[in-house]
């Protein structure tokens, strides 16, 4: 099986570093590559800029608190996107307000997960995101 790669769209250093510690625990290779913000997300997607070489994602996992656009925004960005849309798209937040949650799926988000704030639980959903979305079910080839 060749590697899943990993688009995780994160501002914050410390959710990175859990992040990242779960997918390399794991049993499935995969590749991680993480982006900052909103627009620099759109970017990397589109290839523009410093990112014109890059491979589109199998999966991403996307915050919804990023500076310079927002999660919301980027999510719609992709699923409106001819291009992009059948990248599955996991929002991974720590917002349980009921409109973002409601607003994600309107967008189309495939799944909605609320980051836990202890260490231990939130390496365990990274690690059960990996298993179903990995191991489980069937990522379309992308081009």
């Amino acid at each position: 099986m060749k590697p899943i790669h990993i688009l995780l769209v994160e501002d914050n250093e410390g959710d990175i570093l859990l992040t990242r510690e779960a997918l390399e625990d794991g049993r499935i290779v995969n590749r991680l590559t993480v982006v900052f913000d909103g627009q620099e997300a759109i970017d990397y997607l589109e290839r523009r800029h410093q990112y014109e070489q890059v491979d589109i994602p199998d999966l991403i996992l996307l915050d919804l608190n990023l500076p310079r656009k927002n999660g919301h925004e980027v999510l719609a960005y992709i699923k409106q996107s001819a291009h992009l849309k059948q990248i599955p798209v996991i929002m991974l937040t720590t917002s349980s307000s009921e409109m973002d949650v409601n607003k994600s799926y309107l967008n189309h988000a495939n799944c909605y997960i609320v980051k836990p704030v202890e260490v231990d639980d939130f390496l365990r959903v990274v690690t059960q995101i990996e298993n179903f979305w990995i191991t489980i079910v069937q990522l379309p080839t992308l081009n």
